[in-house]
């Protein structure tokens, strides 16, 4: 199927999907193949948090994602002024795993 160069796509989106899920941790893996991306909401004092999406792209969509982030965010600070990395999350070492010990 040919695509017509002023064609435009139609897309919808469920009134659940439009709620969106809240994330503030992306866990991102890769092979040959494919990136998978994973959102988790971590809350403070909780041992064990779950993913709550997965979205798995080609090598491609994965590089054309992240440079519209790239341009996304370049937006947003020329409009409202840099954005500020106030921490720095560490991903605990049992991560999918038993808790480590000494």
């Amino acid at each position: 199927m040919e695509q017509q160069p002023n064609a435009q796509l139609n897309i919808e989106i469920s009134e659940e999907m439009a709620e969106g899920s809240y994330a503030n941790l992306a866990i991102i893996t890769h092979s040959h193949a494919e990136f998978v991306v994973d959102f988790v909401n971590v809350m403070p004092g909780t041992p064990k948090s779950k993913v709550k999406s997965r979205i798995i792209l080609t090598p491609m969509h994965a590089k054309k994602l992240m440079k519209a982030l790239a341009e996304n965010i370049d937006r947003y600070e020329q409009a409202n002024g840099s954005i500020q990395d106030l921490e720095q999350v560490e991903i605990p070492m049992h991560f999918g795993g038993p808790t480590p010990q000494a």
